[in-house]
């Protein structure tokens, strides 16, 4: 039996720079752990982690700039990711927090331990590599509304499974909680060598690679482990969202290393 979070997530915001930043609290008395999703994701994919840590940790799942429940903002570049998860943990007073990412959170996630880390306690990068090139253009062919769920469903084609959490009901009809413009311009801030960055932070971390990734190759990771200190490398049968595909093979190994601090 899982372990129960200590209370129903709670929907909380903060203000930065006048955007709104969406994020569920999952609360409780254990050290804090802000959680980055992916693109096209949101906050609530990390409800089953935050369930299988129980009362250890403090879960704070960030529906990150132009995601979900948060507002959309005129750029999505690099310093904007990272500011707005340093903006989080300074507006809920927490000096020193675990911080796991997921692909594009993962970036953000070992950037906000460069630049700031007074904030990071411990470093998890689920399946993103220190130099990235990627291509969202496939999603602009998906509609932008639909009369019902179900034609929703049915225009996002094989991506549908991995969109459940991000469809929303508005008045001119069914769409999507991001607009995939947005994606595509941050994917493109987010494609480049960010080798300083991993390499600027020398707190524990956990890196988490799919053995079936398009994303993150097995010599690319070996090789972001080797070069910087205090790095554990975890493979675990999944492609790149390991925490869906395989979530209680991922939270064992998160709650391993969290629990070795």
């Amino acid at each position: 039996m899982m372990p129960t979070i200590p209370t129903e997530p709670r929907r909380a915001a903060t203000m930065a720079a006048g955007r709104r930043l969406s994020f569920l609290d999952f609360g409780g008395p254990g050290r804090p752990l802000l959680a980055l999703h992916g693109h096209f994701g949101e906050g609530r994919t990390f409800t089953r982690l935050a369930r299988e840590l129980g009362d250890s940790w403090r879960v704070i799942a960030l529906d990150q700039r132009g995601h979900g429940y948060s507002s959309r903002p005129a750029d999505f570049s690099r310093t904007g990711y990272v500011e707005d998860a340093a903006n989080v943990l300074k507006d809920l007073g927490i000096d020193g927090a675990a911080v796991l990412g997921h692909s594009l959170g993962g970036v953000n996630a070992y950037q906000l331990a460069a630049r700031y880390p007074g904030l990071v306690d411990a470093l998890i990068v689920e399946d993103i590599g220190a130099e990235v090139s990627g291509d969202l253009s496939f999603s602009l062919a998906w509609p932008h509304r639909a009369p019902t769920r179900v034609e929703l469903l049915e225009g996002l084609g094989p991506s549908a499974s991995h969109l459940t959490d991000a469809v929303r009901e508005y008045p001119d009809g069914w769409g999507l909680a991001f607009d995939p413009k947005d994606m595509n311009a941050s994917q493109q801030h987010l494609n480049g060598d960010h080798w300083d960055d991993w390499l600027d932070s020398n707190c524990p971390a956990l890196l988490i690679r799919g053995s079936r990734s398009r994303v993150l190759s097995a010599t690319h990771a070996k090789d972001m482990a080797a070069r910087r200190p205090r790095v554990q490398l975890v493979e675990l049968p999944a492609g790149h969202t390991v925490h869906e595909t395989v979530p209680s093979e991922f939270a064992a190994a998160v709650k391993g290393f969290l629990g070795s601090l």
